[in-house]
């Protein structure tokens, strides 16, 4: 006979026992999660009671799976893991994408599935969300390739380790890890389970003390010898928690400084020999020409892939680079040290290099400052690149840039960051849509920066709908939505008429979600004019509560730098296959 458990929310909060749910609930707030982002399901709603009974614990629903984990990757860049809740299958293989793009950004998401009863397992039943098989692995095998663990919690003998090590790793991987939980598990008292459990902790991965001393020898000769050396900081410096180590061996050593487009926000902008976004056809001003021009450049967590090197058109060779990795160094054409924490490497190695401040020195001759783009005329239609001029005036170390994929991407780049100003963009997966719940997700993470969002139309109608999520959570971000009538990234990339989407009226969707319930105020702009006074209002009478602005521009108003990139994307993408 099967066992039946129903469990309410009112008695889950009263139970006293030590339960798998209760402890899920528990390692969460440990790691130093406050916030869950799920959307509930028959196979869920017994643990999402536990989440909800947990001190310190908060539960946001949202409005489907997708957007749930996106707002968990969001939360992850801020709190450094993130946690989603849903239910299996149908909620599984719906937020997947969002898991894949958190796997490529190297962020700790853990995604807990709500799972089968586990006296299903084995059987040879067929139960709803699935795909109408016996089999109740599919989902399992979908999530092997996209995280780092998986456990399958369909017994309570194993559940307490398979959990504690599901979390572990995740931290230790800095990856999303998978977590399913048998529906009639969660809230049954078992002895391995302790009101108090035994305090969670990590060993620390340690570099190889010998062979962190020849690298340090070997770059340490490399660099020596150079005469115009230059750093440059990637994306896995997150990862490598290894941002202060990068500035660290920067003060010591003298070199200019960049960052790969991916890294922007890692490395301070306000450091006195910060030369810019190194991005190759399309770098900031100056930039290129000094990294390139360089006889040895270091490389701190660097991912080199078709948009990142703009179709492989980089000018960099190979024997003039020294590449760290989080666990690895390679310089030139060899040799290569494993076992070696990037960290420890970038501190062992500021202790030692000669100063040289050559390239900065370079850069600082040949550099001429930006000119302003000229005002709009009364009247006259808003061109994008005086709305980057005005978003940049709202820029403080109280404000966070999410960029969407698309023309943000560049636009925002070029925006200077103040110190201690925060920038998060989605570059290695490119997913449009992911900046409404990645919003979400840094916002709540963060309550005391103000987000401001800079979304093309076309992935706002990917994923709008969370907006509604943001209100209920009381957030005050600001939201710039970008009018232009299409996917302009894939005009410039290879158009034609799917490139076109059918316009909405965005406030007019943003107030009719807002419905009178939370904070909330839009504004939709076609001049320069009616952008001030918005911004003015924004920043002003409506700090505290959520704004949109729908920013209304011409399809083909674009930046020079997506125009470049788009057709060298496009030259990549249509290289005719080698000959066989």
């Amino acid at each position: 006979m099967e066992s039946k458990i129903n469990v309410g929310p009112a008695s889950v909060i009263a139970s006293s026992g030590p339960t798998l749910g209760r402890h899920i609930a528990h390692r969460l707030v440990e790691i130093g999660i406050t916030d869950v982002f799920s959307v509930p399901g028959d196979f869920n709603l017994i643990l999402l009671d536990h989440l909800i009974a947990q001190p310190g614990l908060n539960l946001i629903g949202c409005c489907n799976e997708l957007n749930a984990g996106y707002a968990a990757d969001g939360y992850a860049r801020s709190r450094g893991v993130g946690a989603c809740v849903v239910t299996f299958t149908v909620g599984g293989l719906s937020v997947i994408n969002a898991i894949a793009g958190a796997y490529s950004e190297n962020l700790p998401v853990i995604c807990i599935v709500g799972g089968p009863n586990s006296n299903d397992y084995g059987t040879n039943r067929i139960i709803h969300h699935t795909i109408g098989l016996p089999d109740f692995s599919q989902e399992l095998r979908c999530f092997q390739t996209v995280t780092c663990y998986q456990a399958v919690v369909n017994n309570l003998e194993d559940s307490h380790e398979l959990i504690d090590k599901a979390i572990s790793t995740a931290l230790k991987e800095s990856k999303p890890v998978y977590i399913s939980v048998s529906c009639n598990l969660t809230a049954i008292p078992y002895p391995t389970f302790r009101r108090d459990p035994i305090p969670f902790s990590l060993t620390p991965r340690l570099s190889n003390k010998m062979g962190l001393q020849t690298a340090v020898e070997a770059a340490v000769e490399f660099l020596n010898k150079a005469v115009k050396p230059v750093m440059v900081g990637g994306p896995k410096l997150r990862v490598a928690k290894a941002t202060d180590a990068f500035v660290e061996l920067a003060d010591a050593c003298g070199y200019a400084i960049a960052v790969m487009p991916s890294a922007k926000g890692l490395v301070p902008e306000h450091h006195p020999r910060f030369i810019g976004t190194y991005w190759g056809a399309v770098s900031t001003s100056f930039c290129a020409e000094i990294v390139e021009s360089a006889d040895a450049y270091l490389f701190a967590g660097p991912i080199f892939n078709d948009f990142s090197s703009v179709g492989y058109s980089l000018l960099l060779k190979k024997e003039k680079s020294i590449v760290v990795q989080p666990d690895r160094v390679i310089i030139g054409n060899g040799p290569a040290f494993g076992c070696i924490m990037m960290k420890d490497f970038l501190l062992e190695l500021a202790q030692k290099l000669t100063r040289n401040t050559t390239a900065y020195d370079n850069y600082h001759r040949i550099f001429v400052p930006h000119g302003q783009p000229a005002e709009c005329e009364p009247q006259k239609p808003l061109r994008v690149n005086l709305l980057f001029k005005h978003i940049q005036e709202m820029l403080s170390s109280d404000t966070t840039v999410i960029a969407e994929t698309g023309d943000s991407w560049f636009n925002c780049q070029k925006l200077k960051l103040p110190e201690g100003c925060g920038y998060e963009f989605q570059m290695q997966y490119g997913s449009i849509g992911w900046s409404v719940g990645a919003t979400l997700g840094y916002a709540q993470a963060v309550p005391n920066k103000r987000v401001i969002a800079c979304i093309g139309d076309g992935s706002f109608q990917m994923t709008a709908q969370d907006v509604s999520t943001m209100l209920r959570c009381g957030q005050k971000s600001i939201i710039f939505v970008i009018n232009n009538g299409g996917y302009t990234i894939e005009v410039e990339i290879h158009d034609g008429p799917y490139n076109v989407i059918k316009n909405w009226d965005y406030t007019g969707l943003i107030d009719a979600i807002h419905n009178g319930e939370g904070n909330c105020w839009t504004s939709k702009v076609r001049y320069e004019e009616e952008l001030v006074e918005a911004i003015k209002t924004a920043t002003g009478d409506k700090k505290d509560c959520l704004c949109f602005i729908e920013v209304i521009v011409h399809k083909d108003d674009t930046s020079k730098e997506l125009l470049e990139w788009g057709s060298r994307v496009a030259s990549a993408n249509g290289r005719h296959p080698n000959p066989q």
